[in-house]
């Protein structure tokens, strides 16, 4: 499975004073970092609410991406709407903004295995931070919606004159330099920063503090359904969900992200709602177009979207890249009885027959996903999943709601052992602040 590694230092009172060499705290450009951090997290904390950035003048970030839901959409709307008068519908449905830090870089073959010492296994596309993965930094993602002509559609120079008049333009300036703002491009990329600096906080985004996270620490224990639930997500021949959604912590104590993060192509049905879709020869393919260009026509990535994390998928109302589902429930009978009832998910042509995966163009049938719960589905067959096990599962993946414990039991622990082995260790002068692992992505 992945592996992330950030480096934070450990501070334990009454015994860095008295080592020597550790007198003089963090050297000044560590410092100056620290500050300047925190400086544009505090503007794009301030910049993530603000409307002034949409050409609507009525549009934020949180819009579409509503704290209260743990960054998830607001509504139970297929797409959100945008535009310059508010009205034009997106292309797809908002993903959550909560713990990107873990999603790796785009890769067409990201070489990984369960087992962290054998990274020989291509599992294909993997990684970027949007549903087609076309994007690797959170300031890259983050530009993405305030140009786009469906979502907040204003200009660089747009957004550079709206952050010149804000309150909060001399924070930036301190961060950044007092010519940050000057030049529209400049001003541009400093608000792209700053809300990547404010979505890499790692207390509000990805805060581990879910009760999944305090029953795989030892803090409480699930109930009878939910371990059920857990169990068929985990069997290779029920559910399968962990496939694709890692449900266990790495051999070196990483949380679990519960996503692999790779491209998959599920055959999610057609979504007759949107408004784009009304053009029979429209189709989302997700990697290899509209959006992202760099693999237009490459046959191999149509028809893939990226795996999102399960974490807080219990706050969503709208499912999926083109938001046809909007019941958690429904999702797990779509994957356990797809190609059982066809008839069910897929829209019928004039003489009433069911289009099978009626929103990939026949020429890329062979992308779709046939891996459990997909194997030996057909008419007729039983689904790997009855009616209760569908319970269990969803009552297991509401416990992904963080919220249940109030700081990151993960953290707490690697913190308490790291100062167990201090207290009473002699360093040398020469000693630098030593490091832990801990749950965030570095380019392998």
């Amino acid at each position: 499975m992945h592996r992330f590694i950030c480096v934070f230092f450990v501070t334990v009172a009454g015994v860095c004073a008295a080592v020597p060499g550790n007198e003089a705290g963090p050297s000044p450009s560590h410092a100056r970092a620290r500050e300047r951090t925190a400086l544009l997290r505090e503007a794009g904390r301030a910049i993530f609410s603000d409307p002034a950035f949409s050409a609507s003048g009525r549009q934020s970030c949180a819009s579409c991406h509503d704290p209260a839901r743990r960054y998830n959409p607001p509504n139970a709307r297929d797409v959100q709407l945008g535009g310059p008068a508010l009205r034009d519908p997106g292309l797809r449905a908002p993903p959550t903004l909560t713990y990107l830090d873990r999603v790796p870089p785009y890769d067409n073959h990201h070489f990984d295995s369960e087992d962290e010492a054998d990274n020989s296994i291509d599992n294909g596309p993997t990684g970027g931070l949007t549903w087609d993965g076309r994007v690797d930094t959170g300031a890259q993602q983050a530009a993405i919606p305030l140009t786009s002509k469906f979502e907040m559609a204003n200009s660089a120079a747009g957004v550079a004159a709206a952050v010149r008049k804000a309150a909060y333009a001399s924070t930036l300036r301190a961060a950044l330099g007092n010519d940050a703002l000057d030049e529209d491009a400049h001003a541009f990329a400093a608000v792209a920063r700053a809300l990547a600096a404010f979505e890499d906080d790692d207390a509000e985004f990805s805060p581990y503090t879910s009760k999944y996270d305090a029953f795989l620490t030892g803090h409480t224990q699930l109930s009878a359904q939910e371990k059920r639930g857990l169990a068929l997500f985990n069997d290779e021949k029920k559910g399968n969900c962990a496939q694709c959604h890692r449900s266990q912590r790495g051999l070196d104590g990483t949380p679990p992200a519960l996503s692999d993060y790779g491209l998959i192509a599920l055959a999610v049905p057609r979504n007759a709602n949107l408004a784009r879709n009304h053009d029979p020869a429209f189709f989302d393919l997700g990697a290899c177009g509209p959006e992202r260009k760099d693999k237009a026509g490459q046959t191999e990535y149509c028809g893939l979207f990226r795996t999102p994390t399960l974490r807080n998928v219990a706050l969503r109302s709208t499912f999926f890249h083109n938001g046809k589902f909007h019941d958690l429930r429904e999702v797990v009978e779509f994957y356990v009885t797809r190609d059982i009832t066809p008839e069910r998910w897929y829209a019928k042509d004039a003489r009433g027959k069911t289009i099978a995966y009626d929103d990939l163009p026949a020429r890329y049938h062979a992308n779709i996903n046939r891996d459990a719960p997909f194997a030996e589905q057909h008419p007729g067959a039983a689904p790997r999943l009855n009616a209760q096990e569908i319970d269990d599962v969803v009552a297991f993946m509401q416990t992904l709601t963080d919220g249940y414990l109030k700081t990151n039991p993960y953290r707490e622990r690697r913190m308490t052992d790291r100062s167990s082995n201090l207290v009473g260790r002699t360093l040398s002068a020469s000693s630098r602040p030593r490091s832990q692992i801990w749950p965030h992505p570095r380019p392998r």
